[in-house]
């Protein structure tokens, strides 16, 4: 990991480290979790707000009246809201999908959840992402929540992540793998 993104990621764990433990003394796990899913989403989806975290064109002050105007609209909680502004006034902004993810982390591990990412060439059906959900739990002992990704490159098959394990059983890898012996053979 290079310095500049080790030190992004130490500055994220302190926020959300701090969030995380505020929120599950006062016993607010379930509201941060779908504020902390929300705020994942908007970020995902929001160019506008990608940019206004990371660009150094906004001052400080623009970037709080932004960022509490976004909380109010998203009808955040106090806590996370007032996080936020003050990300902003220390000029952190540009940590928040480190922070969201590290969160969205600790929230799952006190749930005694885990996330598997799933990558596939086409959309899950819901009967699928269940089979598939099951399926992991069995292996893992823990249960899972599905993060899902299409990717027609795979021409077939999925990926799945798991922590540090990864199972590739697209297409695609196949193909490589073939390629990769008719290489040696030829």
């Amino acid at each position: 990991m290079s310095e500049p993104a080790s030190i992004s990621s130490g500055i994220a764990a302190r926020y959300a480290t701090a969030v995380f433990e505020l929120a599950r003394d006062d016993q607010a796990l379930p509201s941060l979790e779908q504020d902390v899913e929300a705020l994942g989403a908007a970020l995902a989806e929001s160019a506008d707000l990608r940019t206004l975290i990371s660009s150094p064109i906004f001052s400080r002050d623009e970037q709080g009246a932004a960022i509490a105007a976004l909380a109010r609209k998203m009808g955040l909680t106090v806590l996370l809201a007032q996080t936020l502004g003050l990300m902003a006034t220390k000029r952190r902004l540009f940590v928040l999908p480190q922070m969201v993810a590290q969160l969205q982390d600790m929230i799952a591990a006190d749930k005694g959840e885990i996330t598997a990412e799933v990558t596939t060439a086409k959309a899950l059906t819901q009967g699928q992402a269940e089979k598939l959900a099951a399926a992991i739990k069995a292996r893992v002992g823990k249960d899972v929540k599905l993060k899902t990704a299409v990717e027609p490159a795979l021409i077939g098959g999925l990926v799945v992540k798991v922590g540090s394990k990864m199972i590739d059983t697209s297409i695609r890898s196949k193909l490589g793998a073939l390629q990769n012996a008719m290489k040696e053979v030829g």
